[in-house]
């Protein structure tokens, strides 16, 4: 059974042992911001739970921060992350469900970037089946807008944005 539920403090130490256990960088520093985030009240970070076990996160950010939609009044889904003992079990599909209808009930254009290499793959994906398309600002690069043919790193600061109306 998936249970969604907010983001805790101890939720960091048990996604980061995870997440190196399967190769990702992590620490629990990115976890504790979308914390204080939450408590300034820009945000909603979201846990899935899988029989009772954190499963994946993802935050809803009541206004985008980056990206073409900064400052533009509209939510953005950040940090989706299922850790891949949990995949294709419907795990990153609740957390969406619950991330969009939190976004819908205050806009209706939701925003979300996506990184460009292979390790993005399935939320690339997801994100096209679900109804997101490109926003058609092109591709960005560690936060701006990359400038045609100059050069950039394929990590996860190069993204390409989406937006997906109700």
């Amino acid at each position: 059974m998936i249970a969604i539920r907010q983001m805790r403090e101890t939720d960091a130490e048990a996604f980061v042992r995870e997440e190196c256990a399967q190769g990702w960088h992590s620490s629990v520093d990115k976890f504790r911001m979308r914390l204080r985030d939450q408590a300034a009240g820009k945000c909603t970070p979201l846990v899935a739970e899988l029989d009772g076990e954190p499963a994946g996160y993802l935050s809803v950010y009541f206004s985008a921060e980056h990206g073409p939609f900064r400052n533009q009044g509209i939510p953005e889904l950040v940090d989706f992350a299922v850790l891949e003992k949990f995949r294709r079990r419907g795990v990153g599909s609740a957390l969406m469900d619950a991330a969009e209808k939190m976004a819908f009930a205050r806009s209706r254009v939701i925003s979300i970037g996506v990184g460009l290499h292979a390790g993005y793959g399935s939320a690339q994906r997801m994100y096209v089946r679900r109804g997101y398309i490109p926003d058609g600002s092109g591709v960005w690069f560690e936060g701006a807008p990359a400038k045609p043919y100059a050069p950039c790193v394929n990590g996860d600061d190069l993204v390409l944005y989406f937006s997906r109306e109700r």
